[in-house]
């Protein structure tokens, strides 16, 4: 039949191509329109590659690009070898290095093949972790510039961690003419276990699909008989085939290449075939294996040898290698090769590279050899893999293992997850160290070993999850020495704690620092710094962490180990400014910044963020985004993804004090899309999402954020910040009860834990709901305690809050002082750079003046307008007008001309409320409207806009308004 077997060729190897019309139209359509992430599952054989090969072909027809990777169940350790592999393909596609980003350059040492089109490497990294997240970039960077493409990465069932974690990192960021598609067996993963690692959606803009693949029915494997063999191809035949393939076209394909070769001599007799019944259920399926016999039988006795030499190898090989596990001289063995490649039993899968064409036929060859002949190939296979430059030890253990040797397999099993540490390489790490563990008997030092190498691989994971598992799993060993668990517990402890703020992980480190003892003390001051760090977030007395913190320097300070040193440093900075002491910015102006020791740096990178979280909070703003900036480039320098995470979500707590309000819901669900299993990007975003949704008169979406917020996480600070939020809103809603309910309680905690500094605005809001609930005695003493609690702070921010409460208490009985704290307060929010509340204090201090000078009040009231206008604050500014008009001062401007078709100010308004998902409800309150009045606004933005539903507002604005 002159076949061609390869899944490349156009037409998918000379069979039709039947039954696919729907998979096909979803994945082209996706492809059409990338970015898109397509994911195709099905059993093996059913045709996944087959689908793929067919859509991509008509698409590089019409000028698309296709780079195809495969993951392999032996392999030898590569950092994301499927990825890399695939941009072998690249070099048609690219720029000449000069027009490549620099961060392309990491690349050149893994692609000599693109030296033309990458630049030079940067300088080393000397650490694993760096080496990762900088391959990650680079990564991203080839594809970019590849243009429209398409990357195929197969039998992602097989795919080893780190190169899972590219790729889910790289579909939650697809570039822009990317079309990303991954083929796997569901069956072959864990159950319930998400492909990419972590549960995946596609983020806004970015097309895709997850296809099934069923197996073939009986028409269409009639339909891809009749096409293969022409009139022979009898209603009999084919329903002998559907039963004998039960629907896999691979197998069926298998069987018409034989037939084909044996020119149909009654090699598929009816007496043959059990019913569809009583199909073998082996994992390789019967008729795929029969197949493979037969063709195998009719090979001369060299051919036979090389096929079982190829099937014990398991991987594509080279000809020498082959040849002397077949045990061959170099003649026959080329002789043999040829005679193989020629019946279709192997293939060239790369340049002088030997395999089977799936995993199925290289099983299905494997289970016909005789024990005995087995054990003497698989020792063939040692001998000859030692012999190779860099030899494979990844395959050399599976030799071992493969003869029951377990000492070698131990030996060689460890020296290839070392090998494979070295490369960079953590999933096929993992992997081996996993299968060393389990093993019975282990020694006990090479238990210790393995745990804590196998420990140290879950802590470069960005899905902290999978890290937890990994740990647990270790953990639960019970021949683990003492001094072993600890350490490995206090990395499951810091995970807990810093990346799903669960406070669990401290009882996890206080149990680790006992297990340690004196026998590994930088990493028990490790955990005794960290504790104190953990107890300042949840707002515990600030003695407490302070003395967690001296017991931490006592037990490191005769230690050589700079990086544990610096470990515990920076826990103190991140203390220090979590309770505003004035000396710790001396420290983080100290801290280094340059050097080789990457672990000292990347406590550094950890230290800023610290301050700057806390300078945040505090009130230091100027101070947020340089920390962040350095911070961020450490990260990068280091290989700190998590933390280049967490510093992308404070620079939008800092967007919101500054007033950059525009992009902020934007940028928040780009976050969400992209940043997975980081607890604190659900509450800060639900905090400064509720913060907007408030401004705007969204009460019912405020309150849901902010409860969001509350339930979420155990951290004092979010907890303060929510209850305050929520307090807001009920004074708002003329609920004070509500408000004293929700703040008091927080202020509570306040004033028993310590972290009134960071926590400060649910005091005012607490203040305020007690006057107008009839008890100042409460408001007066919460206010002169949390006066004390700010005498000799450093912290801005809580000195402003203190003067709205000065200025509350005196509203009524003394304006004249109570302007003069709402004046100071609106200059220390300025002087910070936070317009909003600035306008807030100036609010309060005009309205001091309506009762004796209320034209001056008036003028202040339109400048504040015209500030609450500009930020976005619907609510805020519809007060203000509501008083000027109150006052006979109102600007005519609102429903006092005719605008025709043109949308009035008024109806802006209502507009943009209602491009953010604002009720009637909601703009009647934000607007001081009745809801009579709101409805017929609504209406009347609906119809001028020409649109039918509060859905499509946001479009037409943005049509209207590009």
């Amino acid at each position: 039949m002159g076949l061609d077997p390869s899944p490349r060729a156009a037409g998918g190897g000379g069979f039709a191509f039947v039954g696919r019309r729907r998979e096909s139209g979803l994945l082209r359509g996706a492809l059409q329109h990338p970015p898109a992430v397509v994911l195709i599952e099905g059993e093996a054989g059913v045709g996944k590659s087959r689908l793929v090969s067919e859509v991509t072909v008509d698409l590089v027809g019409q000028g698309g690009r296709v780079l195809y990777g495969s993951c392999h169940p032996l392999r030898e350790p590569f950092p994301y070898g499927p990825v890399i592999d695939a941009l072998r393909q690249a070099g048609p596609y690219l720029p000449s290095a000069p027009e490549m980003s620099p961060l392309a350059g990491v690349l050149s040492p893994l692609l000599p093949e693109l030296t033309d089109h990458l630049p030079p490497a940067p300088a080393d990294v000397q650490e694993t972790g760096a080496e990762r997240y900088q391959l990650v970039r680079a990564v991203r960077a080839v594809l970019e510039a590849c243009g429209t493409a398409i990357l195929v990465i197969e039998d992602l069932h097989w795919v080893d961690e780190a190169t899972r974690e590219l790729l889910l990192l790289l579909a939650r960021d697809l570039p822009p003419h990317l079309g990303l598609v991954l083929t796997y067996r569901q069956e072959e993963l864990p159950p319930r276990a998400p492909v990419l690692g972590a549960a995946y959606r596609r983020p806004p803009g970015t097309s895709g699909a997850e296809i099934h693949l069923a197996p073939l029915t009986e028409s269409d494997i009639h339909a891809l008989t009749a096409a293969a063999m022409g009139p022979r191809a009898t209603h009999a035949l084919g329903r002998i085939l559907f039963e004998r393939s039960a629907g896999l076209p691979l197998v069926v394909e298998e069987d018409l290449i034989t037939l084909s070769e044996q020119g149909h001599r009654g090699y598929l007799s009816v007496e043959v075939v059990d019913p569809v019944t009583r199909l073998d259920q082996a994992v390789v399926p019967r008729g795929l294996r029969e197949a493979v016999t037969t063709r195998v039988r009719g090979l001369a006795a060299p051919a036979v040898a090389v096929v079982e030499a190829a099937a014990v190898l398991a991987v594509p090989t080279a000809e020498p290698v082959l040849t002397q596990v077949a045990g061959l001289d170099p003649e026959q063995g080329m002789e043999a090769l040829m005679e193989v490649l020629g019946a279709a039993v192997l293939r060239e899968s790369q340049p002088m590279q030997y395999g089977f064409r799936h995993a199925l036929a290289q099983q299905a060859a494997y289970q016909t050899i005789p024990g005995p002949r087995r054990r003497r190939l698989h020792e063939q296979a040692i001998a000859a893999l030692r012999t190779v430059d860099s030899p494979p030890l990844v395959q050399i253990a599976h030799h071992f293992r493969a003869l029951g040797d377990q000492e070698g397999w131990l030996t060689q099993a460890e020296a290839a997850a070392a090998q494979a540490l070295g490369l960079g390489d953590q999933g096929t790490a993992a992997a081996l160290l996993h299968a060393i563990l389990a093993e019975p008997g282990l020694d006990e030092d090479v238990r210790t070993r393995v745990a804590l190498a196998l420990s140290r691989t879950a802590t470069y994971s960005v899905e902290y999850t999978a890290s937890v598992a990994v740990l647990q799993r270790i953990l639960a060993d019970p021949q683990l020495p003492t001094a072993t668990r600890g350490e490995i517990r206090v990395g499951l402890g810091l995970i807990l704690t810093s990346q799903a703020g669960d406070p669990a992980g401290i009882r996890e480190l206080e149990n680790a620092i006992e297990e340690l003892g004196e026998q590994r003390p930088e990493t028990a001051a490790h955990a005794m710094s960290h504790i104190a760090l953990f107890a300042t977030f949840r707002g515990q007395p600030a003695a407490e962490a302070l003395a967690w913190i001296e017991r931490a320097e006592r037990t490191v300070q005769a230690s050589p180990d700079e990086a544990a040193r610096a470990t515990v440093h920076a826990d103190k900075i991140a203390v220090l400014t979590q309770i505003g002491h004035p000396e710790v910015w001396e420290l983080v102006d100290r801290l280094p910044r340059e050097g080789r020791d990457l672990a000292v740096l990347r406590q550094t990178a950890r230290a800023l963020y610290n301050a700057a979280d806390a300078a945040l909070d505090l009130g230091h703003d100027d101070r947020v985004g340089a920390l962040l900036e350095q911070s961020q480039e450490l990260a990068h320098r280091t290989g700190a993804p998590h933390l280049d995470a967490i510093c992308r979500v404070l620079r939008q707590e800092l967007a919101w004090y500054e007033g950059a309000w525009g992009d902020l819901e934007a940028a928040y669900a780009s976050l969400f899309d992209q940043i997975q299993d980081i607890q604190m990007l659900e509450i800060e975003g639900s905090l400064v999402l509720g913060a907007l949704a408030e401004a705007r008169g969204q009460w019912s979406q405020a309150l849901k954020r902010y409860t969001t917020a509350r339930d979420a996480g155990d951290y004092a600070v979010w907890s303060a910040d929510a209850a305050a939020g929520i307090g807001r809103v009920r004074l708002a809603q003329g609920e004070p009860e509500a408000a004293w309910a929700i703040s008091a309680p927080a202020t509570d905690s306040l004033r028993n834990n310590g972290p009134w500094l960071r926590s400060s605005a649910v005091v005012p809001v607490a203040v305020e709901a007690a006057l107008a609930t009839g008890r100042p005695e409460s408001a007066t003493e919460l206010t002169r305690e949390f006066e004390r609690a700010t005498e000799g702070h450093d912290a801005p921010a809580a000195i402003a809050h203190l003067h709205l409460c000065l200025g509350l208490l005196l509203r009524d009985d003394d304006p004249a002082r109570a302007r003069d704290h709402f004046d100071r307060a609106r200059a220390t929010f300025q002087g910070i750079g936070r317009p909003y509340p600035a306008a807030q204090a100036a609010e309060h201090a005009a309205r001091t003046l309506i009762p004796t000078t209320p034209h001056r009040a008036a003028q202040d009231l339109t400048e504040i307008d015209e500030t609450y206008r500009r930020l976005g604050a619907t609510f805020d500014a519809a007060r203000c007008r509501r008083t000027l008009r109150d006052l006979g001062e109102a600007r005519p401007s609102v429903g006092r001309r005719g605008y025709g078709g043109q949308l009035s100010p008024r109806e802006q308004e209502v507009a943009g409320l209602l491009a953010t998902g604002a009720t009637n409800r909601d703009i009647a309150h934000a607007l001081f409207l009745s809801p009579r009045t709101a409805e017929h606004h609504v209406a009347s933005v609906l119809k001028k806009l020409g649109v039918t539903s509060r859905q499509a507002v946001r479009d037409a604005l943005t049509t209207n308004n590009p």
